[in-house]
């Protein structure tokens, strides 16, 4: 395994995060302590969940997640949620609030079985609470010792840049940012990484094979693979998306690249996250052991400049010319209303 700084911090984390996000619930939690146990046999040491995940089952994720890593020494590892989306029926179970952060921070600590998170992130931006009151709250959680770092999640570079000026201004570090980032979407490259550099943020990125695309499983004018993502009601919103032929062709022409660099398809996904010197770590989820030992390989791995540039010329072809998707605007748009594109 391969161990980053998180930005400007003193924190270290494993170049691989575990994430629990669609495959860790109250009925999947024997297969989950399975999936934890393959993690820390392979050296990660970096959990991300949310107080969301698991809904409608709320901070099923968590307690998920705090059972598997029960009897864990506490120091050896670092757990991370976040903090804004809907976690209950309430008005006040959603958002940045004083409130919201504090009652979802303590229901968080329960849920994962610890005194402290060693990050906490601001899962999406919101608009309707002040900055100010958001980072106090973040603060005082930090100085109440159950919070040693604070991140952000899909947040724009002028609200990262603000959230920096008043961490600095009250104290506390304001170390990473949680983005979409993959082959396929690489929507903050233009604006939000040079803006991290600046500030000390590292990047811990999410859907690295962009929900199971650049694995190569989904093929054009192909059915998608039985109890995959695609066929499952919650997870096809997801990857719905990239499930384009163009996009599915390309995919397909990876494989040459990633057998001459002797890694899986997956690998190769993951080993291009980690090649952006801003990332620091890689979110990889999954619903069996084998899976997360395929990924966890991709730690370390460096790729050659050939390599990359036969990767960017892969997403390339003469109909619909470039089928990344790079629009800085994509940033934090609600999943579930992303269209298509490239099909």
């Amino acid at each position: 395994m391969d161990y980053r700084r998180l930005g400007a911090g003193g924190l270290t984390v494993s170049a691989i995060t575990y994430g629990n996000w669609l495959t860790h619930s109250s009925e999947a939690a024997e297969n989950a302590r399975r999936c934890v146990a393959a993690a820390l046999d392979e050296g990660i040491t970096t959990f991300d969940t949310a107080d969301v995940y698991g809904s409608p089952d709320y901070g099923a994720a968590e307690r998920v997640l705090g059972a598997a890593l029960s009897g864990v020494r506490r120091g050896s590892v670092e757990i991370l949620t976040k903090v804004c989306l809907p976690s209950g029926p309430g008005p006040n179970d959603r958002g940045l609030s004083r409130k919201h952060i504090m009652e979802s921070c303590h229901t968080s600590l329960r849920n994962l079985g610890t005194d402290y998170v060693d990050l906490y992130q601001a899962h999406r931006y919101d608009d309707e609470t002040p900055l100010e009151e958001t980072m106090t709250a973040f603060a005082d959680l930090v100085r109440q010792g159950k919070v040693l770092y604070l991140g952000v999640s899909e947040w724009r570079p002028a609200q990262i840049e603000a959230a920096a000026a008043l961490a600095a201004e009250l104290g506390v570090s304001l170390v990473s940012n949680q983005p979409q980032y993959s082959m396929l979407w690489r929507v903050i490259e233009k604006e939000v990484l040079p803006t991290s550099e600046r500030l000390g943020l590292a990047q811990i990125v999410f859907s690295p094979v962009a929900q199971g695309t650049l694995t190569g499983k989904y093929l054009p004018q192909g059915k998608a693979p039985e109890q995959s993502r695609a066929t499952d009601a919650r997870g096809s919103r997801f990857v719905g998306r990239y499930l384009g032929d163009s996009v599915l062709s390309a995919v397909q022409r990876l494989r040459p690249v990633a057998d001459e660099a002797g890694l899986t398809l997956a690998q190769l996904a993951v080993a291009w996250v980690l090649q952006n010197p801003g990332v620091s770590s890689a979110i990889v989820g999954a619903s069996r052991p084998e899976q997360l030992r395929e990924n966890t390989a991709a730690a370390g791995r460096k790729l050659d400049p050939d390599v990359m540039a036969r990767i960017d010329a892969a997403f390339v072809d003469d109909v619909h010319g470039d089928l990344v998707e790079r629009d800085p605007a994509k940033i934090a748009t609600p999943f579930d209303v992303m269209p298509a594109w490239k099909s």
